[in-house]
């Protein structure tokens, strides 16, 4: 019993034959305040500011800013999968795109970021792949941006994995 310890502090448990009985007074009065901080907390649910979860929109400066970063550090075959109706879905969107080489991969993705931290003020979440210079990922929580030399995207064909979503494609 939670209240136990509070009883047995303020003095109201009464011990009789092994059985433990709270006074009816005391009783009735943690019930009223138990009451009343319900209520208060249905008030404060009322006059606090409403949460309103906006979803990502291909118009969102988010997206256009890394869309705008890819093409403008050369990325090639640029697409966006809008993932908003796929309830498995870990973000709204994936932005894919190719780099030609190793440098190319790591110009695009630390140009993403800083772009996106520069003109969105949002860091990313998580990124990996900077060392196996093969496939970069960048987590930008409702946004991943996944930037991959020829070989890897041909092998693992995320577009395919996710072929229930729209496709748009950018000019690179």
């Amino acid at each position: 019993m939670l209240l136990l310890p509070i009883l047995q502090a303020t003095g109201k448990l009464v011990k009789n034959n092994k059985k433990s009985c709270i006074d009816d007074d005391f009783q009735y009065r943690l019930q009223k305040l138990k009451i009343t901080a319900d209520l208060n907390n249905l008030k404060v649910l009322d006059t606090r500011k409403k949460s309103s979860i906006v979803r990502l929109t291909r118009n969102s400066k988010i997206f256009k800013t890394i869309i705008n970063a890819i093409q403008e550090k050369k990325g090639e075959n640029i697409i966006s999968l809008d993932l908003r109706k796929i309830p498995e879905a870990v973000a709204d969107f994936f932005i894919i795109c190719q780099a030609g080489n190793t440098t190319q991969l790591r110009a695009i993705a630390d140009f993403v970021e800083t772009e996106v931290k520069e003109k969105c003020l949002e860091a990313a979440f998580k990124h990996e792949g900077r060392q196996g210079q093969q496939w970069i990922l960048i987590d930008f929580v409702n946004v991943v941006v996944h930037i991959m030399l020829p070989e890897p995207r041909k092998f693992y064909q995320l577009e395919e994995m996710w072929s229930d979503a729209p496709v748009t494609e950018h000019l690179g």
